[in-house]
């Protein structure tokens, strides 16, 4: 299995990162995951196809929002806080304020 791809901090781009905020799915997984901390893939909602789900964490990855790690046969997925506060100051807390007070269904 290839490694999977994460941009640096120095790479993050706001377009990117708002490109994919963009997205209803995602913002509710970096919403969960800001919540929650570190998780697989399959902590998430079951509904959704899983080559769809795939297709969600390889954007929010590499747009640089999460880090992907392989642990036996899943992946843990974390927040990249630290990495996108440096980058752009309080832009996720603001999103992430907004998502709270928005029905995302």
């Amino acid at each position: 299995m290839r490694p999977l791809a994460h941009p640096d901090r120095e790479q993050l781009t706001l377009t990117s990162v708002l490109y994919a905020l963009g997205d209803p799915v995602r913002l509710e997984i970096v919403r969960v995951l800001a919540e929650r901390g570190d998780l697989c893939c399959n902590a998430f909602d079951p509904t959704i196809a899983k080559s769809t789900m795939s297709h969600h964490f390889r954007i929010l990855r590499e747009a640089g929002l999460v880090h992907s790690r392989k642990d036996g046969t899943q992946h843990i997925n974390r927040l990249r806080r630290d990495d996108l506060e440096s980058v752009f100051p309080g832009l996720l807390d603001v999103v992430l304020q907004a998502a709270n007070n928005v029905d995302l269904s």
